[in-house]
């Protein structure tokens, strides 16, 4: 398995993306394995400032120059930003997923959503299962 890393402030969905609860703001991406897995990502396309979604919905998709993978939300809520650095430099995702890669923030609808997640220490076991 490779040397993957995992954040323990972070929520995970099954489809590597992971959710930070940072002074009642959502923050969200995808997780290192997810980056991992896309190879060099090339573009990301981020919903609008405004937009809803609801938990496992498709909120953004990311190219690399293996494949168009589809995002999907962690939790519920409002995009109140979307990661513009990701425009210029969408390598970011490849460089620090859980930092300047981040994908949105958003307004969280129900914070009860984050018991149907994974802690970083579960995401660990079901990364190391899966591969």
């Amino acid at each position: 398995m490779a040397n993957y890393k995992f954040d323990a402030k972070a929520k995970y969905l099954d489809t590597h993306e992971w959710v930070r609860i940072e002074d009642g703001v959502a923050v969200m991406g995808v997780s290192d394995v997810a980056q991992d897995q896309l190879s060099d990502v090339v573009y990301v396309d981020l919903p609008a400032e405004g937009d809803s979604f609801k938990q496992k919905d498709t909120i953004a998709v990311v190219e690399s120059v293996k494949s168009a993978e589809d995002v999907f939300a962690p939790i519920s809520g409002k995009v109140i930003a979307a990661n513009e650095a990701l425009e210029g430099s969408p390598e970011l995702v490849n460089q620090d997923p859980y930092g300047a890669g981040w994908f949105l923030k958003m307004e969280p609808a129900d914070l009860s959503e984050l018991d149907n997640l994974m802690d970083a220490e579960a995401y660990e076991k079901f990364v190391a299962e899966e591969v």
